[in-house]
C-alpha cells in the first residue's frame, strides 16, 4: 500500500464510511439505529486494501453508535494484540455532529467508544484506530492479518486484563456499514475493532471500506 495524500473527513474509526469520522475518515454518517437486532454472523472474509497513490486516515465511516445503558467503574487504558504487534494506550471516542464516531487523534494510538459499552460488559465494545497516515502505517494497519482465535488484550483502569478472542473479520462498504451488527445488542460481552480498508479514492479523500473484527470475551 502506498501511502500518500492527507485526508480531509473521518467517519468511523479505523476509516469506514458509514460511520462518520470528523477527521479524515471518509463516509456519510446515518441517524442511530432505534431498534438495532443482535449481531449477526456474517461470513468471514478476509480484507486486503489495495495500493493507492494516496492514504486514507484508516478511521472513517463509523456507523452510528448507540449508547448503552449500563457503566463499569474500570474503563479501557490500553490495547494489545500479540499477533500483529500491537500495543497502543487508549483514547476516548465520542460521536462527531452528525452521530458518527469521531476517530483517534493519535495516528498511532487506537481509541475506545467511550459513550459505548466497557469491554468486558454483556453487549458490543468498540475500538477504533487508523489504518494509516499520510506518511507511514498507523495502529490498525495490519488488523487484516488476525484470524479466527487471535487474542486481544484490553487493560482496565483497575489493573485487571480482559481478553477476547477473534471469530471473525468482516469488509463492508462504508456506504452499507452494518450497523446493527457493529453496535446492536448481545447477549455476551463482546468486542469489534474497526479501521478503513478496500480503495482509497482520491476525489473523495476516503477509503471506501471499513474492515471490522468481531471477538468474544474469554477471560476476564
Amino acid at each position: 500500500m502506498v501511502i500518500g495524500a492527507v485526508v480531509a473527513a473521518v467517519v468511523v474509526v479505523g476509516g469506514v464510511a458509514g460511520v462518520a469520522v470528523a477527521s479524515s475518515v471518509g463516509g456519510g454518517a446515518s441517524s442511530a439505529p432505534s431498534a438495532p437486532q443482535s449481531s449477526s454472523s456474517s461470513s468471514s472474509s478476509s480484507s486486503s486494501r489495495s495500493s493507492s497513490s494516496s492514504s486514507g486516515t484508516g478511521t472513517e465511516g463509523f456507523q452510528d453508535p448507540a449508547a448503552p445503558e449500563a457503566r463499569s467503574t474500570a474503563t479501557p487504558v490500553s490495547v494489545s494484540i500479540p499477533a500483529i504487534g500491537v500495543r497502543s494506550s487508549l483514547e476516548d471516542l465520542h460521536r462527531g455532529a452528525a452521530g458518527e464516531l469521531d476517530p483517534p487523534v493519535d495516528w498511532d494510538s487506537a481509541g475506545w467508544f467511550s459513550d459505548g459499552i466497557v469491554p468486558g460488559e454483556v453487549g458490543p465494545a468498540v475500538i477504533a484506530g487508523h489504518v494509516d497516515s499520510p506518511t507511514s502505517a498507523a495502529v490498525f494497519f495490519r488488523l487484516d492479518e488476525l484470524v479466527a482465535g487471535d487474542e486481544v488484550r484490553v487493560r482496565m483502569s483497575d489493573g485487571s486484563t480482559r481478553t477476547f478472542t477473534v471469530d471473525r473479520s468482516e469488509r463492508a462498504a462504508k456506504a452499507a456499514f452494518p450497523t446493527s451488527d457493529v453496535y446492536g445488542p448481545t447477549p455476551t460481552p463482546q468486542l469489534r475493532l474497526i479501521t478503513c480498508d478496500g480503495t482509497f479514492d482520491t476525489a473523495t479523500g476516503h477509503y471506501t471500506d471499513n474492515l471490522i473484527v468481531f471477538a468474544d470475551l474469554s477471560s476476564d
